[in-house]
């Protein structure tokens, strides 16, 4: 029987591979950042602080507008609230993904962002992979790509002028370029058209400023509805 202690690097192993894309965006994304808060002002000590503690890229980027100016507590708390709601739909989702892995799930539920709940949701272990510690570690190299971004942005910044005009689009760009490649992945298309409707019928009813919390809980109850005909059928069984 195979010793219990290597299946952690085992799952290192099979993780790594699937972060590639995210450490490219993440290097980029969280330079960016770095540089930008940077310009505002701040050391990188609060580049790392912000980085590693709030770690939740589009808010980080929406932070640091609120430190430049007047701090209103209420505000940030509800402009938090908003920007992240996406992430109670990303807990339910992963209700069942998430079961069984003990201590674990501390680090995942707190290192859960869009690019690690798409992997973590799409993706199977290998065989004879624990699923916990593949899960984990998803997550894990996941965040350290984002700290690391962000702190070499922030270092890079006070000796390199940048031009930061438009760079906070970046975060958009990659939430694009997630999308593509999860649409070039799956067989099956009608769970990403489904968000795709359900989005731009929000957007015209509810407009720019407030259309994302009514777009995910309608996808969500879409989803929810036709759960039984968007799951696969299994192996050997054919349709009469």
């Amino acid at each position: 029987m195979e010793n219990v202690k290597s299946e952690p690097g085992k799952a290192l192993k099979a993780a790594f591979p699937h972060t590639l894309p995210i450490l490219a965006g993440f290097l980029f994304l969280g330079m960016a950042y770095g540089i930008l808060v940077h310009s505002k002002g701040f050391a990188w000590p609060w580049t790392l602080l912000m980085s590693s503690t709030i770690f939740a890229g589009s808010m980080e980027f929406v932070t640091v507008g609120l430190l430049a100016g007047s701090f209103h507590p209420a505000y940030a708390f509800f402009l938090t609230l908003m920007v992240n709601a996406r992430h109670l739909f990303y807990g339910i989702s992963m209700l069942d993904k998430y079961r069984g892995t003990g201590w674990k799930k501390f680090f995942l539920i707190f290192g859960m962002c869009d690019e690690t709940f798409s992997i973590n949701c799409s993706v199977e272990p290998p065989e004879g992979v624990d699923k916990g510690w593949f899960q984990l570690f998803i997550t894990i190299l996941n965040y350290l790509y984002w700290v690391g971004g962000a702190l070499l942005g922030s270092i890079a910044g006070a000796f390199l002028p940048f031009d930061t005009t438009g760079i906070d689009f970046a975060m958009t760009a990659l939430f694009v370029v997630i999308y593509l490649n999860q649409w070039m992945e799956a067989k099956d298309h009608r769970p990403a058209l489904i968000g795709l409707g359900a989005t731009l019928l929000c957007l015209i009813v509810f407009g720019a400023d407030n259309f994302i919390l009514p777009a995910m809980a309608l996808i969500l109850l879409c989803l929810t509805l036709l759960r039984k005909k968007l799951k696969p059928a299994p192996k050997g069984w054919k349709k009469a």
